[in-house]
């Protein structure tokens, strides 16, 4: 276990925040099984009104380690234990974070668009960005790993159509912020799997889709809830 944790110490670092933070709110909330929905927007959820309107952009960072009960908790982290690995064996430690973070973020601000009003916590853009990345990879090396590249695609393949009907089949999962950390992570595997160097250009590409979404919602918002 020890030597697990030493080769993926990013993968549990990032497991252990979240459930860290699933502790506390579950403290406030009075409940280990289902968080208070008030108490997750007081420590950092995405709500529209507050982070687009007041200004709140904090909350896209701090809603991905929130998580609205104890089942979407274990859920996510299970995936993350699960594909995090991966994309800490095929890439270094900053792009690692660099995609799982603007993954997550994009996520959120594709997910404020589509649903102005509505709560939404979890790390579920992030890691589906992770998945994305893997993705990239895999589909940059595809000449050179034929076999494993081919037996990844269709288990990945699997793996994102079941994650997409549980999330159309339960409303409060939100599968935009899914495919927007999808679309994001793969992108980034697939850049940086063939030149880590490029690391500055993709982050500098994720910057600019960040403030071209952050200048755009306000006006969407007032002309959508006034």
């Amino acid at each position: 276990m020890r030597t697990d944790i030493q080769r993926y110490t990013l993968t549990y670092i990032l497991i252990a925040l979240s459930s860290a933070v699933y502790l506390f709110s579950a403290f406030f909330s009075q409940s280990l099984i289902d968080m208070d929905m008030q108490t997750l927007v007081d420590m950092g959820a995405l709500f529209g009104p507050l982070t687009v309107l007041k200004g709140e952009w904090w909350r896209l960072v701090t809603a991905m380690f929130l998580h609205g009960g104890m089942t979407h908790l274990l859920m996510n982290m299970f995936s993350l234990y699960i594909v995090g690995r991966g994309v800490e064996m095929y890439f270094d430690t900053k792009s690692y974070l660099s995609i799982y973070f603007f993954a997550g973020i994009i996520g959120g601000l594709v997910s404020l668009y589509m649903h102005p009003v509505s709560v939404g916590v979890g790390a579920s853009g992030a890691i589906f960005g992770v998945f994305g990345a893997l993705a990239g990879f895999f589909l940059a090396h595809r000449d050179r790993i034929a076999s494993h590249s081919k037996a990844f695609m269709k288990d990945f393949g699997v793996i994102i159509a079941i994650n997409l009907v549980i999330g159309l089949s339960i409303p409060s999962i939100d599968v935009s912020a899914h495919i927007g950390g999808l679309v994001v992570g793969f992108i980034g595997g697939f850049v940086l799997s063939k030149n880590s160097k490029w690391l500055l250009v993709y982050n500098t590409m994720m910057v600019l889709v960040i403030m071209a979404f952050a200048s755009y919602l306000p006006d969407q918002y007032a002309q959508t809830l006034f």
